[in-house]
């Protein structure tokens, strides 16, 4: 049986960049072929050379790489050979890239409606009444919420999600024969993530089109990939299908992948994240063997001599690795289960460090025209409208939800960055003054914060020792020596080298960067440290080492945690305890563990639906939330999640505020339903969880 013409074959695939030292391969010896119909994932870690490879086959290389050999084929069309006009034809009309950042992708000043009319005039020869039709179509198919509005607006007044959505609608107008979808939903909630994610889905399998999805999240490629190319340092070190691939990896760094990300369900009590050590080297340090030996645990002498060759161990897989005939039989392993050291964890009476009551913080919006003339105040947005919450000695509290449901506010006000408009906040039962500006050195000694982008939060010009030397100095009045050997100590405390003090930011990675925002914020020992999504721009191997850090760190001095994240799962192994949060207010609170069973909240029970399983053959229970996260000046009566519900009665979510129900463990719930009744409703649809919480 002859093989199936493929829309994409590229063959032996070399790109270099220039540099100062001349040019250096990025990209070495790619192979990769994607069917009519198949989606394949390209997955590894920043500065594998994913995105490379994705701007190589648009054409999109800028002045400063070039394809040095190989081929790239679409449907039988060298690629490498066409012209600029040439390709003209082909971009967005047969070939269309979906960018990860809408917000640059956009023409901030071309209403959305101007932008897709643009595109089908020019490569469909519409007329301007057809565009216009068809725009408010194809808005309608990536369910955009009011498309004849959405089409009158400019990119800025509409939300990250919906953005994202004219993108696809952009990229899906001519019908194109291969998509590349380069990391499109790694900025969105993922609430909106399972909605695009379901929209890729059946508009590839509609329009049998080929894709190639470019990610670091191992979910989203079991969820929607057919096949998964694994990227190390420029090289393909694994190929298979997505079954194959997640079920029986055969090369280590493929499974340091696997095993670096928290699964649902799994909690830090039980399980220790197996972090890959080490990065990726920089261009200029590859050597001739193995490029991942320098951090693989099966390497030996060959790997670091001898490169390996691209194998075909089995019929639709190829593995790059000397030793993988050990692993495919079971006879070795790269990663191995750690023990689970003991952490301080929550503890039965033990005192409450962080204590809010009914905190409220809203932001006053600029009065319009009209509200002038008819003397109305100014409108106000609700960003936290009463949240209690308590966080004892050495506990962690998870706190979740999507984007503007508050949980950044809630932290920012904890630590005097927003000012409150009512409630209080009391920190070692003292009570806390609303702004920073009333705060002495001791309570700033004692409430540290971690920011969720740590470039902008360290000084470009300081060196990490510098960066350092500051909270001693001015939090606890130590002299510059004693500053300086408090440094080293707390390096060692992060997992730094010693001769990292004379680094600048601009030399660190990014896990290497947070290290050092840790470690600032770990200085004084803070009794409470307040950590902002802090694992969310970073790779899967440095965020489990981030995450092992934190709970190493917590074990060794005793401080409590609160830790913010739209990320159930990571927050499910870090935390303790999770709050879930939506338009201001907490909607569940429960024991991290006991989350993750029925009964919970509905909001809940869609965040949970929403999270792509690690595991490719588990069905899964699809609740997908309608519309956005409503306006906060206008907050809904009743049950304010109520009209985006999957579980809504009527009138009495809509009219009336919900009662706080109890579980026998202690887990409260801000909900209408009977939890004997929500237990009977969702066993039916649960969540499949890990075999075993300590799998």
């Amino acid at each position: 049986m002859s093989e199936r013409r493929a829309t994409l074959e590229v063959d032996n695939l070399t790109i270099s960049y220039r540099q100062a030292s001349g040019w250096l391969e990025a990209v070495r010896d790619f192979v990769l072929r994607i069917e009519p119909g198949q989606t394949v994932g390209l997955v590894g870690e920043s500065g594998s050379g994913k995105t490379t490879i994705a701007l190589a086959i648009m054409r999109y290389l800028n002045e400063d790489g070039r394809v040095d050999r190989g081929a790239i084929a679409f449907n039988e069309i060298d690629l490498l050979a066409q012209s600029d006009n040439q390709m003209r034809a082909i971009w967005g009309r047969h070939l269309s890239l979906v960018p990860q950042d809408p917000q640059s992708a956009l023409n901030p000043s071309m209403r959305i409606g101007a932008q897709i009319s643009e595109i089908l005039r020019r490569h469909l020869d519409m007329n301007r009444a057809q565009a216009q039709i068809r725009t408010i179509e194809l808005l309608e198919m990536v369910r955009v919420s009011d498309p004849p509005r959405v089409a009158k607006s400019y990119p800025h007044q509409i939300s990250g999600g919906m953005q994202q959505r004219v993108l696809i609608a952009m990229a899906l107008s001519t019908e194109p024969e291969l998509l590349i979808l380069d990391e499109p939903t790694t900025g969105l909630d993922v609430t909106t993530q399972a909605a695009i994610l379901d929209l890729f889905r059946e508009l590839i399998q509609e329009r049998k089109a080929a894709a190639l999805y470019v990610t670091h999240n191992l979910g989203v490629v079991a969820s929607i990939c057919d096949r998964v190319a694994v990227l190390y340092a420029g090289e393909l070190v694994e190929d298979a299908p997505v079954m194959d691939l997640f079920h029986r990896p055969l090369h280590p760094y493929t499974e340091g992948l696997l095993q670096s990300v928290p699964q649902l369900g799994q909690n830090k009590s039980h399980v220790v994240l197996q972090a890959i050590p080490g990065q990726i080297p920089p261009l200029e340090e590859r050597h001739t063997g193995c490029v991942f030996a320098p951090r693989c645990s099966l390497a030996v002498e060959r790997c670091f001599t001898e490169r390996p060759a691209l194998e075909v161990p089995m019929t639709g897989r190829s593995v790059r690795c000397w030793r993988w005939p050990e692993i495919a039989a079971g006879d070795i392993s790269a990663w191995q289960k750690t023990a689970v050291p003991q952490t301080s964890g929550s503890r039965n009476g033990a005192s409450d460090v962080l204590d809010v009551k009914d905190l409220r913080v809203y932001f006053e919006l600029g009065r319009s025209l009209d509200d002038l003339l008819h003397r109305r105040p100014a409108p106000l947005v609700r960003a936290v409208d009463g949240v209690s919450l308590t966080v004892a000695s050495g506990q962690t509290v998870g706190i979740v939800g999507e984007s503007g449901s508050g949980k950044t506010t809630l932290a920012r006000a904890v630590v005097g960055l927003e000012e409150r408009a009512g409630g209080e906040v009391t920190l070692l039962d003292i009570p806390l003054p609303a702004t920073l500006a009333g705060r002495d050195l001791e309570t700033l000694r004692r409430l540290q914060f971690v920011f969720q982008n740590p470039q902008e939060a360290l000084n470009p010009y300081m060196t990490v020792g510098q960066t350092l030397e500051r909270p001693f100095m001015t939090l606890l009045g130590h002299g510059r020596e004693q500053a300086k050997r408090e440094v080293q100590r707390l390096l060692e405390a992060v997992r730094l080298p010693a001769e990292y003090v004379d680094r600048l930011p601009s030399q660190l990675s990014g896990g290497e960067k947070q290290r050092v925002a840790i470690a600032r914020a770990s200085a004084t020992n803070p009794p409470l440290l307040l950590a902002d999504e802090a694992v969310s721009a970073l790779d899967v191997s440095v965020q489990a080492s981030i995450l092992n850090l934190l709970r190493e760190l917590q074990g060794e001095f005793g401080n409590s945690l609160v830790f913010i994240s739209h990320d159930l799962a990571v927050v499910g192994y870090l935390a303790d305890v999770i709050a879930v949060m939506y338009l201001g207010q907490i909607m569940e609170l429960a024991d991290a563990e006991r989350l993750f069973e029925p009964p919970y909240h509905p909001y809940t029970e869609a965040l949970l639906s929403a999270i792509p399983l690690l595991d490719p053959g588990k069905d899964q229970q699809l609740i997908r939330l309608d519309g956005d996260v409503p306006s906060q000046i206008n907050l809904p009566g009743g049950c304010p999640f109520h009209p985006r519900c999957p579980r809504y009665l009527g009138e009495i979510c809509r009219d009336e505020r919900p009662l706080w129900r109890e579980t026998a463990d202690g887990d409260r719930i801000f909900c209408h339903i009977p939890l004997a009744e929500l237990e009977e409703m969702q066993l039916s649809g649960r969540i499949p969880l890990p075999q075993g919480r300590g799998s």
